[in-house]
């Protein structure tokens, strides 16, 4: 059924925006109305959004989703409008725009959790689209960045240095964020330490830099692409191990018999979870970042994950705390420490968003991106 809005804020504007109306169906590119912030709210010009699986998981139904919706979460532009109460921007500054929503007041983000936040912020389910009539268009993952604009909460937006593009930060606001951050934050994993990564994609790729970063001694990445197992050793993997060959002995060979300390699964074939338990030292640590299709059910067995006092941890967007974790990001990256710009396969305007999709779902690409406003790139 569709929900009017008998309480929409009646200031805003018509933008531009890929409209999702359900499974199966491509993406509409079409003018749709966006509120203007409200009290402890945001205006982004939006810049650039890369595509992330989560959005495809949803776009192809393999989450659920009500519609109509517009997703896109990975997104960097300028700020251009500010609510009631929002005193630390400024119009113009720019910024990365996370699905990072935390209202500071919860139990989780008291103790430093904001990805666990419990808190309520739009009235009755109502976020700031929708169409001429009135009628509700979901935030998607709560920004909805197929587009030229959106207003998100303060504690989504981190404000950026003028010395990393638009089109490159954009990155950092979801791939970059949950890989490095499932490393650091989530595991926390030690120098010296063998790492493997299952799934060489956006976010598997910056597990990789992670774990260099952390300075495990082996990383390991399984992939069934050859180019995405060519970019993880040109990121800093030890070696790269193609699926279909025997994973274990492969891992077994590179630890000396060790296996793996940590195994991250950055895909969301639940396959790769069963994989991971195999591949585990004692006491080894599984972390999972990738999200399975809605429903998906794993067989494990618990004596034995007990008896090797192993460990399963999942990580929520890399356990990031934003206004931390972005600048620490940005500064790897003017260090040279941190790749981005490569992993960017291509760029499209958001009238080319199917085409876009396409090659993201044919793993062709690395990260697609959404351009939606050339002028704020250069």
């Amino acid at each position: 059924m569709e929900h009017v809005n008998s309480t929409a804020r009646t200031s805003g504007a018509t933008v531009r925006a890929a409209v999702w109306r359900g499974p199966r169906s491509p993406l509409s590119v079409e003018d749709v109305w966006l509120a203007d912030p409200g009290s402890g709210e945001v205006g982004v010009r939006i810049a650039a959004t890369a595509i992330c699986g989560s959005d495809l998981a949803y776009v192809d139904g393999h989450w659920e989703s009500s519609s109509p919706a517009v997703f896109g979460h990975e997104a960097a532009g300028v700020v251009d409008r500010l609510g009631p109460g929002v005193t630390d921007l400024a119009v113009g500054d720019r910024v990365v725009v996370t699905l990072i929503r935390s209202c500071g007041s919860c139990r989780r983000c008291i103790a430093g959790a904001p990805v666990g936040c419990s808190g309520r912020f739009a009235p009755d389910g109502f976020g700031p689209l929708s169409d001429a009539r009135g009628s509700e268009i979901r935030q998607g993952l709560g920004v909805a960045a197929f587009a030229g604009a959106v207003t998100v909460h303060r504690s989504q937006v981190v404000p950026v240095v003028p010395e990393i593009g638009l089109d490159v930060a954009a990155l950092l606001s979801c791939g970059a964020l949950a890989g490095v951050g499932a490393v650091r934050n989530t595991a926390r994993v030690a120098p010296g330490s063998f790492v493997v990564v299952l799934g060489a994609g956006g976010v598997g790729l910056n597990v990789v830099q992670g774990a260099r970063l952390a300075g495990a001694a082996k990383v390991i990445a399984v992939d069934p692409d050859q180019r995405r197992l060519d970019a993880s050793l040109r990121l800093g993997a030890s070696a790269a191990v193609a699926v279909g060959d025997d994973v274990r002995d492969k891992v077994r060979s590179v630890t000396e018999g060790e296996m793996a300390d940590y195994v991250f699964v950055a895909t969301a074939a639940v396959s790769a979870i069963e994989t991971g338990f195999e591949l585990l030292a004692r006491m080894g640590t599984l972390v999972l970042v990738g999200m399975p299709p809605s429903g998906a059910r794993v067989s494990l067995d618990p004596v034995m994950v007990a008896s090797a006092g192993q460990r399963i941890l999942g990580s929520k967007m890399g356990s990031a705390l934003p206004a931390r974790d972005i600048p620490a990001l940005v500064a790897l990256y003017r260090e040279g420490r941190l790749e981005l710009d490569g992993l960017i396969t291509a760029r499209y305007a958001l009238v080319e968003i199917e085409e876009a999709l396409r090659s993201t779902r044919s793993g062709d690409s690395l990260r697609n991106v959404i351009i939606t406003d050339e002028s704020l790139i250069a």
